[in-house]
């Protein structure tokens, strides 16, 4: 093979790596987008399963607990503090401190009678049934117990770019979610407490 040849194909060879470079970053730069995306859409599904979970869980503890109830102990001695307690533990760290604990709200709601079309009276506050605005006391059973965390921003894991020009978007995504469940026959209820 001539020398000749063999300095073309050479030069070939240069020529066609500096392409491999710039193919590779067409390539590449789509894909670690992507990536991202579905990163940062997994983080927020993630983040909004855990806390209805942690919601669900208060709910369905809260409406069975008595006087009695090592959550009520935990829990500042009262219903919405033990209930308030157990979202905040269950909800990784998602809801920590009193931060966190400003998310969240414990509601009770006396259901209208079988049968009829009336609306829900909201009890929350109706500790002694002697008031006129309250039907019943709050954590009465036949009562609806409704925990909820309204509000909470789920903060981007990565920056987003939606495309050429635009800016990068960090806004937070807002996490509502909603529980709720009757309150069960109870002995021994204990104080509801603070509510929301």
């Amino acid at each position: 093979m001539p020398a000749a040849d063999l300095g073309a194909r050479g030069l070939r060879r240069r020529r066609s790596s500096g392409s491999e470079v710039l193919e590779f970053t067409f390539a590449f730069l789509p894909l670690l987008a992507f990536t991202f995306v579905l990163v940062d859409t997994a983080w927020a599904v993630m983040a909004k399963a855990t806390v209805q979970r942690a919601v669900r869980i208060a709910v369905r503890t809260g409406i069975t607990l008595t006087a009695t109830s090592p959550q009520i102990t935990s829990g500042g001695g009262t219903l919405t503090g033990a209930v308030k307690g157990l979202v905040q533990s269950n909800s990784l760290w998602l809801l920590n401190g009193t931060t966190g604990l400003s998310y969240i709200k414990v509601n009770y709601y006396y259901p209208p009678a079988s049968g009829t079309t009336g609306s829900v009276t909201e009890v929350s506050t109706c500790t002694a049934v002697a008031l006129p605005s309250c039907p019943t006391v709050a954590d009465a059973s036949g009562n609806i117990m409704q925990v909820s965390v309204q509000g909470l921003s789920i903060g981007a894991l990565v920056p987003r770019i939606f495309g050429p020009g635009k800016g990068v978007d960090n806004s937070p995504t807002s996490v509502t979610v909603y529980s709720a469940d009757i309150i069960e026959p109870n002995t021994n209820p204990p104080p509801v407490g603070t509510a929301p």
